[in-house]
């Protein structure tokens, strides 16, 4: 008539199991993850380090050498600095489709580093945020 329940060792240790085996599976292969990690083979020692660390990264232009902060992000995370490293202009292009931040940024950062003209000519300008702390 009543079942009894196991007891609460042995339900935490279900749960521990559980969420140890969702975390493993799950955890790291959601789409976020996945975009994440293919972003970070793509990035240099450095740039995964500011990456991990403040939540961009710089690149530098291949026409003009000039360097931008790619922010964690899918759009208007892309500025512009002045030769002091403060924020100059913002740039905003994305790639067509619903993608992750991670493959967002990369393709950010693929086509400044080998087609900046081309990804500026279809880029929008907007006035960056100044207080991101730079």
């Amino acid at each position: 008539m009543f079942l009894s329940r196991p007891p609460l060792s042995a339900r935490r240790a279900r749960l521990v199991a559980f969420r140890e085996f969702w975390s493993n599976y799950f955890g790291d292969n959601t789409r976020e993850a996945r975009g994440l990690h293919l972003l970070r083979e793509w990035l240099s020692p450095y740039q995964r380090e500011q990456l991990e660390v403040q939540g961009y990264f710089d690149v530098v232009g291949c026409d003009t050498g000039r360097k931008y902060r790619i922010h964690h992000g899918t759009a208007m995370n892309v500025h512009e600095l002045d030769p002091m490293d403060r924020p100059k202009t913002g740039w905003c292009f994305v790639p067509h489709g619903s993608l992750v931040a991670g493959d967002v940024m990369l393709a950010q950062k693929i086509a400044l580093e080998t087609f900046e003209a081309g990804a500026l000519s279809v880029a929008r300008p907007f006035v960056p945020n100044t207080r991101l702390g730079y």
